[in-house]
């Protein structure tokens, strides 16, 4: 997204004139010609591609006429070769690099290789520096951060920064219970930042502001917004937190820190012990946790605008409370109230989460290498052993390699040829883990939309806040990416990231554009650029609610597209990422699934030797999110001890944080438990070697 070349607003013409055509008929019968007409090009588009399935039409399909009752998954069911040929077809992007750096001279062994330098790997790699392994990071890029990095264009002498990914964010800027804050201060960095109090709504109804960091702002709005029903809702929002109370609770109980995958948890999050004694209704509930929200939702809430706020705040998440676990809500009920909460705009861009990681990993003694394409890994007796790069160097890893990528972007690094399928066949555990893997079910990709305005004699007085959200139709899937969209103005409280007198906006769409229709067409051409700015105009008008006059006053603007999006942050299709609706136990989710809907899969896989981080696995999509995945899979790697020694190190150094120390009983539960911790497998031990001292620990520790 960040490299498309400088676009003329007069790049618009099918859309300008489809909406000038439904003015005139002057009625909505008009729109919903207009609506359809550009509908019928989008599935045309779509079935006009060579190698288009009907699993495939399903996907434009649903996009087309979109309903709030139903959700929206994108499914891919296709035979090895037809994904290699995709492949192939994919435009080269300039400004991406060419994948060809890494390696050094091919013969480094390290203990853990993380495979993307996205922010789930970025703290797992700089996490397990810090526990003392030697680590690389590779990144396919040139720049790390993933969906959390920013690009920079000149213009007229001036430079304007953007954000290509996430912007809204809650408690970066101080030490508190949002679990990538916690990572940068165990790392003993600093996020330099500023601070805003709310988030603008601009909806069918009009505009509204969502006020943090107080009840009493908030249920005052809701007696402003729901009129008549005012004290209905503030009753009913009361009930649905008092229902959730324990369960939210939990969040200042145990961090997502102190998890970890195998026995040893049972030490690291024993610190929780006095808080489930005082409420040991929270055993009931651990269903609830994992399971859709809209279940308990449905039970409390009746009021349109409640329901409508409680989607949106979920949204993030990719699903609407239909499909987000009830897990996604807690942080919110907990934190957005407190006095201390705000809002947190990184000074200079969202870059400095990465950097903030970056200098972390390499403190600790970690690497990171850019522009370095990981072609597959290494697999040898029926273990992942390291990497393999497109320049065909290849690095090993004595402990593990770590994916922090979509589970289809990791499937295909395992994918073989025929000729190597005859040679070493994968274990076929592993082969139909694979298979399954790449026909998960997805989100759709993203439209973006960058802008540089000229704000001379620009009053924003009425928008105090950087993050505004943008919803057409309350009827319509808060997933239709020609539906719902935010924008962000960092320049409001961040004059730092353009020239003065000049503002930046990032425009992005839900998680819901169909990847079909773009597949094929070539960047630069005409029928592309058109269909860019086709797409895009839902979000200029968005933009248009806040400032009329935004394309008057833009002094340039790039639209971003599910191409460029899947270029630029290695994603398959754009994706925004995988889309297992709560309320089911997702394929390979372990032993949970005999007990709780965990919508997940493993972080370990069945290839011994590969974990996975990122907002594939739990606890899912967003940035803090992705970031405490990290955390885990570096913890799992390394035996209970010296988690432990690193969660009772942070607990000193901040009031806040006092609750990640597992206290007494954790030692003593650590004690016995340290033997079997981490598993064989992730010992950096010649197997034969592991299987003796798994034997000793058995003879000499009991659980």
């Amino acid at each position: 997204a960040n490299q498309q070349r400088i676009n003329d607003p007069m790049h618009a013409p099918i859309t300008t004139c489809a909406l000038v055509l439904g003015v005139a008929l002057g009625s909505a019968d008009g729109m919903s010609r207009v609506a359809h007409a550009r509908s019928s090009r989008v599935l045309a588009r779509a079935r006009a591609l060579p190698r288009m399935e009907a699993t495939a039409n399903k996907n434009v399909d649903q996009t087309l006429e979109t309903s709030r009752d139903k959700i929206m998954t994108f499914v891919y069911d296709e035979d090895e070769a037809a994904a290699a040929a995709a492949a192939e077809r994919k435009p080269a992007r300039a400004g991406t690099g060419n994948g060809m750096a890494g390696g050094g001279d091919g013969n480094d062994e390290y203990d853990v290789i993380v495979i993307g330098s996205g922010v789930g790997g970025l703290a797992c790699a700089a996490l397990t520096a810090k526990y003392g392994d030697r680590v690389l990071c590779v990144e396919s890029h040139i720049k790390p951060g993933g969906s959390a990095h920013t690009f920079t264009r000149k213009h007229e002498g001036g430079e304007y920064s953007f954000e290509v990914g996430p912007s809204i964010f809650e408690g970066l800027n101080e030490p508190s219970i949002n679990p990538l804050r916690m990572i940068i201060d165990i790392l003993g960095e600093d996020l330099p930042s500023t601070t805003y109090k709310g988030i603008g709504y601009w909806t069918p109804e009009g505009y509204w502001r969502f006020p943090i960091g107080s009840q009493e702002d908030f249920e005052r709005t809701l007696r402003e917004q729901c009129g008549a029903d005012g004290e209905l809702a503030i009753s009913q929002w009361r009930a649905l937190r008092d229902r959730l109370k324990t369960l939210s609770g939990s969040t200042k109980a145990v961090s997502l820190l102190n998890l970890r995958q195998d026995v040893g948890f049972l030490a690291t999050t024993a610190g929780s012990l006095p808080y489930v004694l005082r409420h040991p209704d929270i055993f009931g509930d651990l269903t609830m946790l994992f399971d859709s929200l809209h279940k308990v939702v449905d039970e409390y809430v009746t009021v349109p605008f409640l329901r409508n706020f409680i989607d949106t705040m979920c949204i993030f998440c990719g699903f609407p409370a239909k499909g987000a676990m009830t897990a996604h809500m807690l942080y919110i009920l907990e934190r957005f109230f407190d006095p201390e909460a705000a809002f947190t705009v990184p000074l200079g861009g969202t870059c400095g989460i990465a950097d903030a990681l970056v200098r972390g990993l390499e403190k600790f003694g970690g690497k990171l290498e850019l522009n370095a394409h990981v072609e597959k890994v290494l697999v040898e007796n029926g273990r992942a052993v390291g990497i393999e790069l497109r320049n065909g160097k290849q690095v090993k890893a004595k402990k593990a390699v770590v994916a922090n990528l979509t589970p289809f972007d990791v499937a295909k690094l395992l994918r073989q040829t025929p000729e190597e399928r005859a040679a070493a066949p994968l274990p076929q555990p592993v082969a139909d883990w694979v298979s399954q893997f790449a026909k998960l079910p997805r989100h759709g990709a993203i439209m973006h939309l960058f802008v540089a305005i000229d704000a001379e004699g620009l009053d924003l007085s009425h928008i105090p806040d950087a993050a505004q959200l943008v919803v057409q139709d309350w009827t319509r899937s808060l997933q239709d990416s020609q539906n719902l969209c935010s924008f962000f103005i960092p320049s409001l409280v961040d004059p730092s990231v353009c020239p003065p007198g000049k503002h930046v906006i990032h425009v992005y769409s839900s998680g819901g554009e169909p990847y079909e229709p773009w597949e094929g067409l070539a960047d630069g051409s005409e029928e592309y650029e058109a269909y860019k700015a086709e797409r895009a105009e839902v979000l200029w008008r968005a933009v248009e609610r806040a400032i009329p006059d935004v394309r008057k006053r833009a002094e340039f603007h790039v639209i971003g597209s599910p191409l460029a999006h899947e270029a630029f942050l290695r994603r398959d299709r754009g994706t925004y990422g995988m889309a297992w609706a709560a309320g089911s136990a997702a394929p390979y989710s372990g032993l949970l699934q005999y007990a709780l809907p965990f919508p997940f899969p493993d972080m370990k896989t069945p290839l011994p030797g590969l974990l996975r981080c990122g907002d594939s696995c739990f606890p899912g999509i967003g940035t803090p999110s992705a970031a405490a995945s990290g955390a885990i899979a570096s913890a799992t790697i390394q035996p209970v001890d010296k988690h432990m020694a690193m969660l009772k190190e942070a607990a000193k150094s901040h009031e806040v944080y006092r609750f990640l120390d597992p206290g007494l009983l954790g030692d003593a539960y650590g004690a016995v438990l340290g033997g079997f911790t981490p598993t064989d497998e992730l010992r950096g031990e010649d197997p034969a070697a592991a299987a003796s001292a798994s034997e000793t620990a058995m003879d000499s520790s009991s659980l």
